[in-house]
């Protein structure tokens, strides 16, 4: 069997074959990122070995084409991650930076992680399209945010008295109490300029919920569980379902909790036994888990009854939170694998 590492860019594949017993490098080519680039390095692969592994370097953007092309003629393909990628270059034997050297690393970090342990790809389907409306629906609010922030100064500038609460501005209706407002003024500059910002986060307003009433039946349809958790509403669950991308990629909660970043890290050396916080990891689903995990505190009593059983352990608020993450980690997982079960799954039991 061999494994063939592949080097992205958004013109070109290099991808080299190793073999997996012994990682020797058995051949190299370059094509064209085309239909008939895709063409030719998959007769390339052909002719090297009947059995093989495609390792892509896991660059979604310029990966996905070859990614989508494979996975149609049957072709088994994993995703490396690129940080995987550094330390095979570093030790490696060749000095340099080149497509066919990175090509080799992504080939040879496969057959080091372990083929098996290295996430499959996958045909896109609804957790791709949940993924775009999502990712599309927060530019759209940080593009909200950036002008919010300027017409805020605009208006001190203009009338230093008028106070605004906090997150009117996300609020249909405190804008249209603005913009009458900005109507009546003079029609000075800063006036023009501000009921401009007004018009704009209105329509930035009215595109990011259409999108989120958009989102519900997408992830209702794909996992409705996950919105029957306590603390999980439709954007919560969306955020989950697109970064964890297929929760089958996990055997047991733990990994998905090291990919969170919410497992502590091992920093045990001879007699001192200890783990410290892990700082890495998708910070993205991190954040996801400490939304549900605050909510819950808020709403949720055996929540609150288990923050105060850690907190009677001598433990900080911060570091019974870290607890509470953690058993919602396993929460998730059990939740997200058992969405096909016929008995519904009930809320975090926090014992």
């Amino acid at each position: 069997m061999i494994v063939i590492g592949s080097d992205p860019h958004k013109r070109s594949y290099t991808c080299s074959a190793v073999g997996a017993a012994t990682g020797e490098q058995l051949g190299c080519e370059t094509v064209r990122a085309t239909s008939a680039g895709h063409e030719r390095l998959l007769a390339w692969a052909r002719a090297m070995d009947a059995q093989r592994v495609w390792a892509i370097e896991d660059c979604r953007q310029v990966s996905g084409r070859l990614e989508r092309f494979l996975l149609a003629r049957g072709e088994r393909v994993v995703r490396v991650a690129p940080k995987l990628m550094a330390g095979r270059r570093r030790g490696s034997r060749q000095p340099g930076k080149s497509d066919p050297i990175d090509s080799l690393a992504v080939a040879r970090a496969a057959l080091e992680e372990g083929i098996d342990t290295l996430p499959m790809a996958r045909l896109d389907g609804p957790a791709r399209e949940i993924k775009l409306l999502l990712d599309h629906r927060e530019d759209l609010v940080c593009e909200r945010t950036r002008i919010q922030n300027r017409l805020r100064w605009l208006l001190h500038d203009r009338w230093a008295q008028l106070e605004l609460p906090a997150g009117c501005l996300d609020r249909l209706v405190w804008l249209d109490r603005l913009a009458g407002r900005l109507a009546r003024s003079p029609q000075d500059a800063d006036v023009r300029v501000m009921r401009a910002q007004v018009h704009r986060i209105k329509e930035l307003t009215r595109q990011a919920t259409t999108i989120q009433r958009e989102l519900l039946p997408l992830v209702g349809g794909l996992q409705p569980r996950l919105l029957e958790l306590p603390g999980v509403g439709t954007l919560t669950a969306a955020k989950l379902i697109a970064e964890i991308a297929g929760i089958e990629r996990f055997g047991s909660p733990a990994k998905l909790a090291r990919l969170a970043g919410i497992a502590p890290i091992p920093a045990s050396s001879g007699n001192t036994n200890r783990v410290r916080l892990d700082r890495g990891g998708n910070r993205q689903l991190n954040a996801a888990v400490y939304r549900i995990a605050i909510t819950q505190l808020r709403i949720h009593q055996p929540a609150q009854d288990y923050l105060a059983r850690r907190l009677s352990e001598g433990k900080t608020k911060r570091e019974a939170i870290r607890c509470l993450k953690r058993h919602l980690i396993r929460t998730i997982h059990t939740t997200m694998t058992n969405t096909n079960a016929d008995t519904p799954t009930p809320a975090p039991a926090l014992t």
